[in-house]
């Protein structure tokens, strides 16, 4: 059977080999051993001129760094550039070359769809047979399991036989070569629900994999290379990783950083604390909020995506849209009468807007016309209107509610119902990462509930030591960041759901103050607080950076433009809106 299964295993596609030290089509560049330099008399003739200098010795390490793997990583970097002259160059003279022979057979066979000489060469030519892993083969990093590396490689064959419709041979493979080598059935059992997809679209889908004719084959040989000694192969795009490194290092040691522009190698990076926000420009009053009437609390502040305009609502009937570059009332949003606006979400495109009630509804607005129109009304609920999310493409949102039968609820713009998950517990704050991957609801408990959001299921609960206020997903889809009412806000890794830092020094309290990312690189995250002021901490450190007395009364939400470093807005109970610049 297995026998057979190897036959016809050629790919569905040509090659299409990765650069690592390799010109396209796997030619290799390098001739003569991995790390063997050249003979005496050869290498005084190439000795190195250090910076333009004079002729000297070449030294063991190149400023204290193996001057081994600095050759190799930079014979892999001009490759990269394509200057694969300069490659060959250096390669020749330095006697060193990226990745040894079997590294690149290895390399091809996986970018070819060549399971079987992968396996071969990964674990030996007899490990196959044998049916094991062997002590032969590639030399493998501390700590590397050669049987997950297997493991992945038949995963990727089994879907590809998928895509191809070869569903009998798909599951010879699920029973008799990745059953073995699983332990977790949970695993095993979405692989073979994978079995019942309509067509190859579905499959991708699912399986959150773009196919054989995408980057798949790419991105598993980039995760087998973690597992493989670098004195054998080294991974992907070295050097581009280590200045990433670099340049992300600097960025976080910078208290102040406001530069959306990724900083020079050629100078060390530090910004000036005068380009920091710290004093407010201006500040807008709700209309009607005036001595002769109890003030309208704003509860929620929000820049559209683009940067230009700035959304309020509170215990007004209407929200207002401001505009940004002229500091003023652009018009009102009149819909709420009464009950007031607990929340509001953009669009990604800044054209629409949906506004969150405790009147028990929800409203779809068109704010690119000069007064702003209502599209849609939502009135399936029996509890107010708590929060809401846009998906990524603008053609559906996500709505929160306090009612139970109704708490998260999906709508196309037509005001369709899409979806309603399965649940039984209020939700009070919604979060919805930018990969799509994650859809997040806080409870009026102390519970966050986190659903697949492609699937729709349910995948975990994380309870929290205090009631959250709100929650917010961050720009890169891997951090959670959760304001308590015991007044502290934490940082949560959403695959490992550790906390990874907290920030404390404002006041919680009992009312709803919400935080959110913020800054170049989101590299702050900035909050509201019940004592009126508004604290700004670093995100990687947890120093706080900045706190200023805002509003006389609580500093209930505080949001950064999104198009410029340097200007924030806070709101408060007293009626105001602020916008801080530096």
């Amino acid at each position: 059977m297995l026998s057979e299964l190897e036959k016809g295993e050629p790919s569905s596609r040509a090659s299409q080999p990765v650069s690592n030290g390799f010109r396209a089509g796997g030619e290799h560049l390098l001739s003569g051993p991995s790390t063997t330099p050249k003979t005496p008399a050869a290498d005084a003739m190439h000795r190195s001129r250090p910076n333009g200098g004079p002729v000297g010795e070449q030294q063991e390490s190149y400023y204290g760094h193996n001057r081994e793997e600095v050759t190799r990583i930079l014979i892999q970097a001009l490759n990269d550039l394509g200057y694969h002259a300069a490659a060959d160059s250096v390669g020749e003279e330095s006697g060193f070359q990226v990745e040894s022979p079997d590294v690149v057979a290895f390399r091809q066979a996986v970018l070819g769809g060549s399971w079987s000489k992968a396996e071969d060469l990964l674990c030996g030519t007899d490990a196959r047979v044998l049916g094991q892993a062997s002590g032969s083969g590639l030399v493998l990093a501390p700590g590397a399991d050669r049987n997950d590396m297997r493991f992945r490689l038949r995963r990727q064959k089994f879907l590809e036989l998928l895509e191809q419709r070869e569903t009998g041979r798909a599951l010879a493979v699920l029973r008799h070569e990745l059953t073995p080598l699983c332990q977790e059935h949970a695993t095993l059992n979405l692989l073979s629900r994978l079995l019942m997809c309509q067509d190859a679209d579905d499959l991708r889908s699912r399986a959150d994999w773009d196919g054989a004719n995408g980057r798949s084959r790419q991105i598993l040989l980039a995760e087998l290379s973690e597992s493989i000694s670098p004195s054998v192969m080294l991974p992907e795009r070295r050097l581009a990783v280590l200045l990433d490194d670099v340049k992300r290092s600097q960025i976080e040691r910078c208290r102040y950083h406001t530069y959306d522009a990724p900083p020079s190698l050629c100078v060390d990076h530090c910004c000036e604390r005068s380009r920091f926000p710290s004093e407010v420009l201006v500040e807008l009053s709700h209309p009607g909020s005036d001595s002769n009437k109890k003030l309208d609390e704003i509860w929620q502040v929000r820049f559209s995506p683009d940067g230009k305009r700035l959304a309020t609502c509170g215990t007004d009937e209407a929200v207002c849209i401001w505009d940004v570059e002229r500091l003023a009332l652009s018009h009102q949003l009149h819909g709420h009468p009464k009950a007031g606006i607990a929340n509001l979400s953009w669009s990604p495109d800044s054209k629409f807007l949906v506004t969150c009630s405790p009147d028990h509804s929800a409203k779809l607005w068109n704010t690119d016309v000069e007064t702003g129109e209502c599209l849609r009304v939502l009135r399936a609920f029996d509890e107010p209107v708590s929060g809401c999310v846009w998906t990524a493409d603008g053609q559906a949102f996500v709505t929160a509610s306090l009612d139970k039968n109704q708490s998260i609820k999906m709508w196309n713009l037509r005001g369709d119902c899409l979806h309603t998950w399965p649940n039984t517990h209020r939700t009070e704050d919604l979060a919805l990462s930018p990969d799509q991957r994650w859809l997040i609801a806080m409870d009026e408990q102390c519970t966050l509930h986190f659903y697949n959001f492609t699937t729709k299921e349910h995948v975990y609960d994380l309870t929290l030591h205090s009631r959250a206020t709100s929650v917010s997903v961050s720009r890169d889809s891997r951090h959670l960041l959760v304001n308590l009412k015991d007044n502290e806000a934490i940082l949560l890794d959403i695959e490992t759901h550790e906390a990874v830092q907290k920030y404390t020094g404002h006041t919680g309290g009992t009312f709803t103050i919400r935080s959110d990312f913020g800054g170049a690189n989101e590299n702050f995250v900035v909050s509201g607080s019940e004592d009126g002021h508004v604290f700004i901490w670093h995100k990687v450190t947890g120093i706080l950076v900045q706190e200023a007395e805002a509003h006389h009364t609580s500093c209930n939400a505080a949001a950064w433009n999104p198009t410029d470093p340097c200007m924030f807005a806070t709101a408060g109970d007293d009626g105001r809106v602020k916008m801080w610049v530096s």
